[in-house]
């Protein structure tokens, strides 16, 4: 199939910078959320009639160091590689705890999985909650397809458009800067992974309701998930009192429960695709010419 190689213009009002430094951020764990996303998106697995004789976790410390753990149990035979921003603190995250074993069939699972290079090609590529934040997802996509065998599937998920937007009215109400960069609709997701090489696009999504018991909380909790990514944020340094401020209009500002708590909601978008056999391409005078390798494809092509 012939992609696009045309440049694409950076999703508007992100800061591709400061994307970049919050995915190369050192971290001992993954966000809490990222975890739990990651559990549900395993769940969808069970819908796959043949698990993935191997597959790519992409930046794994944003998807969730415990749900790799949890994959690679899985799928104990199938070869696991990652790719990372921060590659080497990657690596030092994912190495198994238990030190050595006595029997050498457990000795491979006890290594931090290779990297993967442009050449590797797995069945299934998991991203657990990283294309939100990516400045030119559809470049990303063409990349993720270009990792993926021939009927092999991606899998994600990211944040949707109503996530946060009770933080957005407290922010819009006290005339400040917007509080993170706009996210993606899922149907606009689905025409971009059709648009990217991508097969039968299977969108899903969810909404979860978080709540805390002061406006301290909230803001903890949003800084252990995240940034504010939005390039027209505040610049520089706040005022001394900026975070009472701030602690102060969320807790007058926000929702609150029957229990009195304070309510943020997440969007969770989930999907999956395939990668589908490539299509021979048309000659000048109408014949098709195909590779021998996609002839190959072509004739495995067995999964419906």
């Amino acid at each position: 199939m012939s992609l696009p190689t045309e440049a694409e213009p950076p999703v508007p009002d992100l800061d591709a910078l400061a994307a970049h430094r919050w995915r190369c951020l050192p971290r001992a764990k993954s966000p809490w959320l990222h975890e739990e996303v990651a559990s549900r998106m395993a769940d969808r697995l069970q819908w796959f009639r043949q698990p993935p004789a191997s597959w790519l976790h992409w930046e794994p410390l944003l998807g969730g160091i415990e749900a790799h753990q949890r994959l690679r149990g899985l799928f104990p035979d199938a070869p696991c590689w990652v790719s990372a921003a921060a590659a080497p603190t990657a690596l030092k995250a994912l190495q198994p705890e238990g030190g050595r074993s006595w029997n050498p069939l457990l000795w491979g699972r006890r290594q931090a999985p290779p990297l993967a290079e442009s050449g590797t090609r797995v069945d299934m590529l998991w991203a657990n909650m990283v294309l939100h934040q990516e400045p030119q997802p559809q470049q990303l996509l063409r990349q993720w397809n270009s990792h993926i065998q021939t009927n092999g599937f991606l899998m994600f998920s990211c944040l949707g458009p109503d996530t946060l937007r009770e933080l957005r009215t407290v922010f819009s109400q006290q005339g400040w800067p917007v509080p993170h960069h706009p996210f993606t609709d899922m149907h606009d997701w689905g025409d971009m992974l059709v648009q990217s090489g991508f097969a039968e696009p299977v969108m899903d999504m969810e909404r979860l309701t978080l709540t805390y018991s002061t406006g301290s909380a909230v803001l903890d909790d949003l800084r252990a998930l995240g940034r504010n990514l939005h390039a027209a944020r505040h610049s520089g340094l706040r005022p001394r009192r900026w975070r009472q401020d701030l602690v102060s209009a969320l807790e007058a500002g926000l929702p609150r429960d029957d229990d009195g708590r304070l309510m943020l909601t997440v969007e969770l978008i989930y999907g999956h695709a395939f990668k589908a056999a490539p299509k021979p391409a048309k000659g000048p005078a109408g014949e098709a010419a195909v590779s021998m390798e996609d002839m190959r494809a072509m004739l495995r092509s067995g999964r419906r």
